[in-house]
């Protein structure tokens, strides 16, 4: 279908025309459990079965629609329209954070329920990746005349080690501007810098007092940007009902839940905390942390108290470094944040802590990092597998964000503040790439939580969006 371009269009009208098809089309593609899976990883679907899925799923449906498609070695992939020199990018991910428990209805069921469609990935990021699908298949549609080509490039391994993008920009052109649909409206001008790394225990002490209990193994968190919900710690003792008992009041002291058992000398303490995005833990309540807590108050072996007392000392109600003396914060991306997603410690090799570091822009990260590493030697721990993502902002005055603020007032009668976050996405892949939706003011974030859910009103007004904002930033 041609359309007169100088015939206004009502993109939320065009939506409108296929919004029962975009919602089984976005129910279909949440269906896919689409997690990391090393064990099922081959290299044609370097990150596991489920990824590989939703990846052929989503080219697939772009072949039948009559885009140019490129399955980029597993890694990635993209859909593309239009012709030109320059290219426009929309940056999506198609990997989810493992699910949790405690779902009302199956993670990945995609139930319909007040007008919400709850799944894992609804709000990050296969609902609004279906929503930026719909949104280049209606400017396909309409036979809108476009300047530029505009590709949508599909990673794979955002929610890990972004080792999708790093493949994908080796073989492929990097786009002069895009956006990302995967945080807030209506635009995030700026993202913290991130650093992942590995706290781990560098000595081992063998002697034990007859009186001291054996710290098995401890066990929370999947993720680095994730907050654990869970932890699990085994015990061995001879009188259990002492700690047992401890351990229930230490639950109701805190207003947790969690189990306590003992079996063949063995005590298993669980703890639920709540699940929450890494980039600001205090949404959410972790479990290995608390736990940690809890065990540093009990008479260990010396090996497993130096691990609890660290964890407890250091990171035990302080998500903003100040126990590490590394606490910052600017006026445009506020305060620096860490979040320790992952705990890991077994008698036979110690302990490790798997750390989530969100930094503002101005913060002095090489300075941020001998303070950790002189903290982690006087406790007898050391910094492993650093990495680091720069932060990133793109100027207000730029053409991209000034094309994206028109395009939001436009459709909401509101002003286009620009916003900056704690989270990365793959804006950041871009010299001039920006955050731009799909969760509007006032909602709720829900991402990383369990009963992860998007609201099928604002999945339509953001494909709406993003079909304008392609146009105008292509035409």
């Amino acid at each position: 279908m041609s359309v007169n371009t100088m015939v206004k269009i009502n993109w939320l009208e065009e939506v409108g025309k296929r919004k029962e098809q975009l919602i089984e089309d976005a129910q279909q593609f949440l269906r896919i459990k689409s997690v990391l899976d090393e064990e099922t990883a081959t290299p044609t679907a370097p990150f596991g079965e489920g990824i590989d899925q939703a990846l052929h799923y989503l080219l697939k449906k772009g072949r039948k629609d009559g885009f140019n498609t490129k399955n980029v070695d597993g890694f990635a992939g993209h859909l593309e329209l239009g012709g030109g020199k320059e290219i426009v990018g929309v940056l999506c991910h198609i990997d989810v954070v493992p699910e949790g428990e405690g779902w009302t209805s199956a993670p990945y069921s995609a139930e319909i329920r007040d007008g919400k469609i709850f799944a894992r990935g609804s709000l990050d990021d296969k609902g609004p990746t279906m929503a930026a699908y719909y949104a280049l298949k209606i400017v396909k549609e309409l036979g809108l005349p476009l300047s530029k080509r505009v590709r949508m490039i599909i990673g794979t391994d955002e929610e890990s080690n972004w080792r999708c993008v790093e493949h994908y920009f080796k073989h492929e052109e990097m786009p002069t501007i895009g956006f990302a649909p995967d945080a807030d409206f209506p635009i995030i001008f700026a993202e913290k810098g991130i650093a992942n790394f590995d706290l781990v225990q560098t000595q081992t002490f063998n002697n034990m007092r007859p009186e001291e209990y054996s710290l098995q193994s401890f066990s929370s968190g999947q993720r680095y940007n994730m907050v654990p919900e869970d932890a699990i710690a085994e015990i061995a003792i001879t009188d259990a009902s002492i700690m047992i008992e401890q351990y229930h009041q230490y639950l109701t002291r805190k207003q947790l839940k969690g189990s306590a058992f003992h079996k063949r000398g063995i005590v298993t303490l669980h703890l639920h905390g709540k699940s929450a995005h890494g980039m600001e833990p205090k949404e959410g309540i972790n479990a290995g942390v608390y736990l940690a807590n809890f065990l540093q108050a009990q008479n260990l072996d010396s090996n497993a108290a130096q691990f609890v007392s660290f964890v407890s000392s250091y990171f035990f109600e302080d998500s903003r470094g100040e126990k590490l003396g590394v606490a910052y914060s600017d006026k445009v991306t506020q305060d620096l944040t860490i979040n320790v997603g992952k705990l890991q410690y077994s008698k036979e090799n110690g302990g490790k802590i798997g750390i989530n570091l969100r930094y503002p822009g101005t913060t002095d990260m090489g300075n941020t990092k001998k303070k950790i590493e002189h903290i982690c030697e006087r406790n007898s721990f050391e910094v492993k597998n650093y990495s680091d993502s720069k932060p990133h902002h793109v100027d207000e005055d730029h053409y991209l964000i000034q094309t994206l603020k028109k395009v939001y007032e436009q459709q909401t009668g509101e002003e286009a503040t620009l916003l900056a976050i704690g989270g990365g996405t793959y804006a950041r892949s871009l010299k001039n790439g920006v955050a731009f939706g799909p969760l509007f003011p006032e909602r709720i974030d829900v991402a990383h939580q369990k009963d992860e859910y998007i609201i099928i009103d604002d999945l339509v007004k953001a494909t709406a969006m993003y079909a304008q904002a392609i146009y105008e930033l292509a035409k």
